[in-house]
């Protein structure tokens, strides 16, 4: 995974379709959507960190963008 839609793709082959117009909203669903994949041992540790990590990063941009 390399970016946000790395992630959406991902979700997407676990029938997880995330979009609600609100970008912070979509990333909080999309966190927890990962963190529940990765609690049913159904991700791989490098993955989940990799996901949380571009959600993250995407998160302080939109809220360093929303500063500005």
């Amino acid at each position: 995974m390399k970016s946000i839609y790395d992630v959406l793709q991902y979700l997407k082959r676990y029938g997880t379709f995330i979009y609600t117009t609100d970008r912070q909203a979509d990333l909080l669903l999309m966190e927890d959507e990962i963190r529940e994949l990765y609690n049913s041992h159904m991700m791989e540790i490098q993955d989940f960190q990799m996901a949380i990590l571009l959600i993250r990063q995407e998160r302080s941009r939109l809220i360093d963008k929303n500063i500005k």
